[in-house]
């Protein structure tokens, strides 16, 4: 079975238009007339900690939401467990628009499927308000590296399995899958370590070189990349992303790998008419504001909206995807 994620495929299934009710199709649109109250503030959690990509793109919204809704908006920072910490916080809250969060998937899709997590969330416990980006995922070597292609790296890892270590930002994320994906279709395989809080402590252990191998996003890299404190070594999408040039895809090196994670924003499941419209019009402003964008694209984060609805059936896809491949990220290593 090949575990290839087709991001490209996923994103055209999201547009598909939902014809079924949703969650919040019960509410009355005059509940939340008055949202948000003024001098009430809107909790945004980030269920990663401070300086990763989820953090960093939700900064960015952040006063653009506040100017939108007229009230102030706080990031909170709630990492821990793969991001499970933080997306109990945010499922457990009552539904009347004041706490909303910041969601990524495999992680976010992928908990509630594993018994062992425990997780207390399914995907339907969120009401997904929109997607911002798709950010795919690389491998990189220290600078001083011996392996100066993917090629060589992979084959090393084939020929002496779990030798070198590589980088998670916590069990069944993004870069988990990444490397399960790689050891199905490659055969190599790395030994992965895993660091709960995000890409930031992942990123300062590898910089530490306290493991061998950053499995990590194009967008933890990119400033890596240019202060020559990271080699990266391929790209796990089709085509070569904008911020890294002259990095090879996988695909280019003869690997059928392609892997990234989605972010975006949700909601409790269940929020009145009124208060789901007023949050994701907001959204969808902070979103694609020129500026938002270009910074960004400066991180090398390219911005992929899709509305609360399109963004919703997104997440069914790729919970059926993740399925399939789930058993090769269950095992504990």
């Amino acid at each position: 079975m090949k575990t290839r994620f087709r991001i490209a495929a996923l994103a055209a299934v999201s547009v598909i238009a939902l014809t079924g009710c949703g969650a919040n199709a019960g509410a009355t649109n005059a509940v939340g007339g008055d949202f948000p109250k003024k001098g009430k503030t809107i909790d945004l959690v980030v269920a990663f900690s401070s300086g990763g990509a989820v953090d960093t793109a939700a900064r960015l919204i952040q006063p653009i939401l506040e100017k939108e809704l007229g009230t102030n908006v706080e990031v909170i920072n709630k990492p821990g467990a793969g991001g499970q910490i933080g997306y109990t916080q945010l499922t457990s809250a009552a539904p009347d628009g004041y706490t909303i969060g910041a969601t990524g998937s495999p992680s976010v899709v992928v908990s509630p499927l594993d018994p062992s997590r425990g997780a207390k969330y399914t995907r339907d416990s969120f009401q997904p308000l929109g997607r911002q980006v798709i950010d795919p995922a690389v491998i990189a070597v220290q600078p001083d590296s011996p392996y100066q292609t993917l090629k060589e790296l992979l084959d090393a890892a084939k020929a002496s399995p779990k030798s070198m270590t590589a980088s998670t930002t916590g069990l069944q994320t993004g870069e988990h899958f990444a490397m399960a994906q790689i050891q199905e279709v490659t055969g190599a395989e790395f030994a992965p370590v895993h660091f709960s809080e995000g890409a930031s402590q992942a990123t300062t252990a590898f910089l530490g070189k306290h493991v061998d191998i950053l499995v990590a996003n194009v967008s933890d890299v990119t400033d890596l990349t240019k202060q020559g404190k990271a080699r990266v070594l391929g790209v796990m999408t089709s085509e070569r992303s904008p911020s890294l040039p002259d990095v090879p895809t996988f695909k280019e090196s003869g690997y059928e790998v392609e892997a990234g994670t989605a972010r975006g924003y949700s909601a409790p499941a269940g929020l009145p008419d009124e208060v789901a419209k007023k949050l994701e019009a907001a959204i969808k402003t902070a979103i694609e504001d020129p500026a938002v964008k270009q910074k960004m694209n400066d991180l090398g984060l390219q911005t992929s909206y899709l509305s609360g609805e399109d963004y919703k059936q997104f997440w069914a896809g790729q919970e059926e995807d993740f399925k399939k491949v789930l058993p090769l990220v269950q095992k504990t290593d």
